[in-house]
Order: structure tokens, then sequence, then C-alpha cells
């Protein structure tokens, strides 16, 4: 009897919607205004992050290989400790500046492969390591001098799936702009259906932020999948922290999933061609049985969903950098 219950009240994952044409949707430019997304983004702004930076993927820094990053024109290396805890530090020897990323990890040290120096994580002879935190699915460095504010002990980590429940999968990109305009291409949920036909369908704002207390744009979607096939779901956007865009599924196929935006400097905050990393975090969950079949394959689905993200960013990119663009010669407000 159960089994029939629940075969009653299954239903398929996907609709099939036409939609209307490109040219043929209801214009958006009027509801985007500037001053209304201007102010999101300083309210994100606003935010502590207490000097907490993602850098990369957990699994890209794997047992036994050192991996380098650039945070804010400041070197880092990143890798693990016998027992897989993270370590952090200066990317530059401080013997002879030797680039420590491209050194070997022996037994869970740092060796610097120009002259055998061993770092095992502890301050040593004016190298200092850096805070670093492993969230499951991204990893974070706290830099206070590139951050400028009242450091943390942790870093503001959006709530997520159950480890065990979700399928995580972790894009990254980088382009010429800084942080802030990654933020606000993400607070501008009104150019999806017309930046991005092939993916996003019937695009509405339904709730735009009301203020600190309320600072949500919830957004009813459908994710195109082929064709006239398309999930529809409802989804909010928030900015927990400046460098930081969230988009959770709170309604519809796949809730509680979410999409996070992270915005790393690449560059120094005076650099007059600064260059930023978008690494994108995607932890996709579903209460259907057959989910667990997807996190079996977890290993093949990771490739697809980065792929999806990539051809979001190849145009979202083109925006930030337009921002940039505009701003850095006047002829943008920002």
């Amino acid at each position: 009897m159960a089994d029939r219950a629940d075969r009653t009240r299954w239903t398929a994952p996907l609709r099939r919607r036409r939609g209307p044409g490109w040219a043929e949707q209801t214009p958006t430019w009027r509801a985007a205004r500037p001053a209304l997304i201007a102010d999101a983004l300083k309210r994100a702004s606003a935010r502590p992050s207490g000097n907490w930076f993602v850098v990369g993927a957990s699994r890209d820094v794997r047992p036994g290989s050192p991996c380098g990053r650039t945070v804010g024109g400041v070197e880092v290396v990143l890798w693990r400790s016998r027992s897989g805890d993270l370590r952090a530090g200066s990317g530059v020897c401080p013997h002879l500046g030797a680039p420590l990323r491209d050194s070997r990890v022996v037994c869970g040290t740092l060796v610097c492969h120009w002259h055998g120096l061993a770092l095992d994580g502890s301050p040593f002879a004016g190298w200092q390591p850096y805070p670093a935190h492993d969230d499951g699915v991204l990893v974070w460095v706290r830099l206070d001098a590139v951050g400028g504010e009242e450091p943390s002990d942790q870093p503001v980590v959006p709530a997520r799936p159950a480890t065990a429940t979700g399928v995580d999968a972790v894009f990254t990109a980088a382009g010429r702009c800084e942080p802030q305009d990654v933020v606000a291409n993400r607070l501008d949920p009104w150019h999806g259906s017309w930046f991005h036909p092939y993916s996003f369908v019937d695009l509405t704002v339904a709730r735009e932020p009301q203020g600190d207390t309320d600072d949500a744009f919830v957004v009813d979607v459908s994710f195109r999948v082929a064709g006239r096939l398309v999930v529809p779901v409802r989804a909010e956007f928030t900015a927990p922290e400046p460098r930081t865009v969230v988009m959770r599924i709170t309604d519809g196929e796949g809730a509680t999933s979410v999409v996070e935006t992270h915005a790393t400097p690449l560059t120094a905050a005076d650099a007059q061609r600064p260059r930023t990393a978008v690494i994108e975090a995607v932890v996709a969950a579903s209460d259907r049985r057959g989910f667990a079949l997807a996190r079996a394959a977890a290993p093949v689905l990771r490739p697809l969903m980065r792929r999806t993200a990539g051809r979001l960013w190849r145009d979202d990119l083109a925006y930030a950098e337009r921002r940039w663009a505009l701003r850095s010669t006047g002829r943008f407000p920002g």
C-alpha cells in the first residue's frame, strides 16, 4: 500500500513549456532599477567578512601536493598535513623567495624545492601561516592585511544541504573586474532570461528586497533542460557577506539546493587592471529516491555541472567586465 501511495504522489521533475520568444518577452529594464541594485550592493558591501577569502574547491588541495593561489596580490600556498588538516601560509619561501606552490609535501610537511627548507605550518624565520578553513566544499584563507576588517575565527559559510545528501561541483574563472562587479551581476536577476535565454525561461522577480531585515530577491524561473523541457522553481538570492551571493531553491524541484557565487580579488586593491576570480559552488539536492543514483554518479556529473556554470559565466563575466570598464572611466556610477 505504501509503495502504491508513493507512485500516486510521484510527479515528473520536468515540464513542457514553450515560453515567449526572446523578443516577445516583457521588458525588464524598468524593474531593474540601477538604484535598487546599487542599494543591495551597498548593503552587501557593509557586511563583515572577517577577512576570509574563498580560494578554491576542497578537493583542489590534495594530500601530498601543494596548491598555490594569489589573493589580493598576495601569494598563498595551501597543503594538507599528514592527518589531512588544511594548512596555509605565504607562498614565498623565507629563505630566498622560491615559489612554494612548486614545492613538495613530504609526510604532511611542505619542503621547498630550492634548498629543502621544511615548513610544518608553524611560524618559521619570518614565514607566517594564515588561518585556513575547509568547509567540505570550499577552502578559505584569512588575510587580514588584504581584508582590512576586524578578523573573525570562522568565515561566513552559507547553509547547505547535508554533505551526504547532495552533489557538489565547483567552477572557477577569472575576469578583469573587481569583486563588486561580480556581486552586482548576481544582484540583478532581471537579466536572466534576456542574457541567458539558453538557460532560463519565464523569469519573474516575485519580490524585491525590503531592506536590511528582508534583503532577498525572490525569483520564479524555469531552468531550461532541453528544447521545451524545463524545471520550474522559486529561488531566493541573498548576499551574506561582501563577496558572496547565494541562490537557494526554496520551492520546486531540488528545494534546498544552493548556488554560491564567491568573488575573490586576485590583484591588489590599487591595481590599475584588477582581476577577480569567480569561484562558484553548486550543491544540488533532492528528496527523490532516485537521487541516490546521482550521488553515486557524482564524478561523472561534476564536469557537466561545471560546464553549465561555465556557459553562464562566459556571458556574466562579460557583464562584470563591462561594468568595471565603465566605472573605471567614470561613465557609470559605482
